[in-house]
């Protein structure tokens, strides 16, 4: 198997082991009192798989990108500079501008 699935699937059970340890964790402390909640309701299985199953994905994708990430060389060069750079001077807009139009009022006489 090769290492890159190894290290995913890795990743992905201890993100659904966090998964699981989270949503005990969230009903053993009655978090806005959701042990009741899911407690007196007659779907509480399938409130807690998909607590557990929603959350395990959120933490196995999280565990995997930190593990990726750590994966970097301490040697890399690849990035760019960490300091802002700055034009010497604003660059000029030439706008070319028209003249206005000047309209006169006109009085009309009637008798």
């Amino acid at each position: 198997m090769p290492k890159l699935i190894r290290l995913y699937i890795i990743q992905v059970l201890s993100g659904f082991g966090l998964s699981v340890l989270f949503v005990g964790a969230l009903l053993w402390f009655n978090v806005a009192n959701l042990w009741h909640l899911i407690s007196g309701s007659d779907v509480a299985v399938v409130a807690v798989v998909m607590l557990v199953f929603f959350n395990g994905v959120v933490f196995a994708g999280v565990q995997f990108a930190i593990s990726i990430m750590r994966m970097a060389d301490e040697d890399d060069t690849s990035g760019g500079k960490r300091e802002r750079t700055r034009p010497a001077e604003p660059a000029r807009v030439h706008v070319a501008a028209e003249k206005p139009k000047v309209r006169s009022l006109r009085v009309l006489n009637r008798p």
